[in-house]
């Protein structure tokens, strides 16, 4: 029902809407625009803010860009993310907005934002990395002003320069050998889960947060639901916690075939507890690092990180011949040119194999034509 003289009212599926009217210029004729939120006092302070922004309707013009702080934006696309999101994409957001946009563009107007002002202020020391996620925060704050006022906003583009791209580091066949021998010797809790993680490619955090509820012992199957990692806990620098939350994305939720062998080898470690890792609770990300640390220098390798062991289960798969879509899946990308791109690059071999596939069938073709001929 909406409220008396203001023009608000909660929706059917539980958001509430504030209507206002405006006048659009390009139609000449006035016209009606909705904001929407949570609460009552998200939409009112969701109207007051737009209607500041609009010129009086009797001067049929909508406010420029440059009066339109970049601030005030920011701060309310952030507790959008906060209240929509999960809470690891709402830090990891946050982080990058207050460290490297806040600082230089606080009291900037929207119509500041250009390529070459945006790259004259970022520090040139920043990595790829780092500058794709500041350009990543800054379109979507952009983007949500250009949803929410009805306004014009270029996006931008990204002229950091641009890094070489790593090559996945997996690893090779005698150092897979020297460590599934030393996996399988005395075997316990963490060596078990570097096998899992080599035979099925399982993120850390997914690893960590395996439930015994999620393993299927009549279709042999695991279910990815969940994943775990170590947060900063929001008012505190140095404090965090560890939080356990759904998948890194919708396809990241997925269910994973188990050979009988590695099946078999997980029954035998069956307890009555919840976590097949951690016991009572999800096993700590930095706890199975330090072992994968430890038993990599057991078996003589030097220089190796954890998520090899994915990048190793998905050369293996490729170089074994299964199709790409069904490794996309279990590796929970969210598009098979993830999987192609990180994975899928043939040898000079492979290439020359295919070259000869082509000249036998047509050595075969011009054999038939000069059979029939004579």
């Amino acid at each position: 029902m909406a409220r008396h003289g203001e023009n608000i009212r909660k929706r059917k599926d539980g958001r509430w809407e504030g209507r206002f009217m405006v006048f659009d210029s390009k139609k000449g004729k006035k016209a009606y625009r909705s904001v929407y939120g949570m609460s009552y006092d998200e939409v009112r302070m969701k109207m007051t803010l737009q209607k500041n922004l609009l010129q009086d309707l009797s001067s049929k013009e909508q406010m420029s860009l440059s009066d339109i702080r970049f601030f005030d934006i920011a701060q309310e696309w952030i507790k959008q993310v906060k209240n929509q999101r999960k809470q690891s994409t709402y830090l990891k957001y946050s982080a990058v907005y207050h460290t490297h946009l806040e600082p230089f563009f606080q009291d900037a107007a929207l119509s500041d934002f250009t390529d070459a002002s945006v790259a004259s202020k970022l520090p040139d020391h920043l990595s790829d990395s780092v500058c794709r996620s500041i350009y990543c925060v800054l379109n979507q704050i952009l983007k949500y002003a250009s949803r929410q006022y009805h306004v014009t906003v270029p996006v931008l583009k990204k002229t950091c320069t641009d890094i070489k791209k790593k090559t996945v580091r997996v690893l090779s066949q005698s150092e897979q050998k020297k460590l599934i021998c030393v996996l399988y010797r005395e075997m316990d809790r963490y060596k078990l889960a570097l096998i899992i993680c080599l035979f099925t490619g399982l993120r850390l955090g997914e690893l960590c947060a395996l439930k015994w509820s999620d393993i299927d012992a009549d279709c042999k199957t695991l279910m990815v639901a969940r994943t775990v990692q170590r947060l900063p806990v929001e008012g505190q620098k140095t404090k965090t916690a560890l939080v356990e939350t759904p998948p890194k994305s919708e396809s990241s939720r997925r269910e994973i075939p188990l050979s009988n062998a590695v099946f078999s080898l997980l029954m035998q470690f069956r307890e009555n507890r919840e976590y097949l890792f951690g016991g009572d609770k999800p096993l700590e990300p930095r706890t199975l690092q330090n072992h994968f640390q430890k038993i990599i220098k057991e078996a003589a390798l030097e220089d190796k990180n954890f998520h090899m062991l994915r990048h190793t289960f998905a050369t293996n798969c490729v170089e074994g011949g299964m199709d790409v879509k069904s490794l996309s899946e279990i590796l929970g990308h969210s598009d098979v040119q993830t999987t192609l791109r990180l994975y899928v690059h043939p040898s000079m071999d492979t290439k020359r194999q295919g070259m000869d596939q082509i000249a036998q069938f047509y050595d075969r073709i011009r054999g038939q034509i000069q059979g029939q001929a004579g």
